[in-house]
């Protein structure tokens, strides 16, 4: 039971740190957008891997309490 606990805990904190980062990247992405607009594209493209990375964060955290949660009793 205490390794569920865990498990969701760490699920919790890796989906919370990434919607703060996408969060973060989108705020500063527009800011930069509103400044420059001639640089829409590459600001985008930036955005978008930054913002997989972001995810891909969620993704793992989210693969290590499954396991903790399943495999580990």
């Amino acid at each position: 039971m205490n390794l569920m606990a865990i498990g969701i805990g760490m699920v919790a904190f890796s989906c919370l740190g990434a919607g703060l980062g996408l969060g973060y990247a989108t705020a500063r992405a527009v800011e930069a957008v509103s400044r420059q607009p001639e640089a829409h594209g590459s600001i985008m493209q930036l955005l978008l891997l930054g913002g997989a990375l972001c995810e891909a964060t969620a993704i793992y955290g989210l693969l290590i309490a499954f396991l903790m949660i399943f495999f580990m009793k």
